[in-house]
């Protein structure tokens, strides 16, 4: 996480939501849900899920160096085709 009340912690994404531009972390902007009983005989819970967080607010970190990093892209040299590859800008290893 870049910014909020979790900077700098780093998790799973568990959801992507492409239409709103957000993802949801786990463990990450913990929300408390409260839920009413289905049934009569059945209560009511409080629980504890992740919230949806802006795509901007968040970041990829590099397997190698370990830092927050952006996405870059290169073609690799091998055969013929020349594959696109991603790479971290930071240390330009592979991802």
């Amino acid at each position: 996480m870049l910014s909020g009340k979790d900077r700098g912690k780093t998790g799973k994404i568990v959801r992507v939501s492409p239409d709103t531009n957000s993802v949801a972390v786990e463990g990450l902007n913990m929300i408390k849900k409260h839920v009413r009983a289905k049934r009569q005989d059945q209560k009511g819970q409080i629980l504890e899920r992740e919230r949806f967080v802006s795509v901007s607010s968040v970041a990829l970190v590099c397997k190698s160096c370990g830092k927050p990093t952006r996405v870059g892209f290169q073609l690799s040299e091998k055969g013929a085709k020349g594959e696109k590859i991603r790479i971290c800008k930071k240390c330009k290893a592979t991802i």
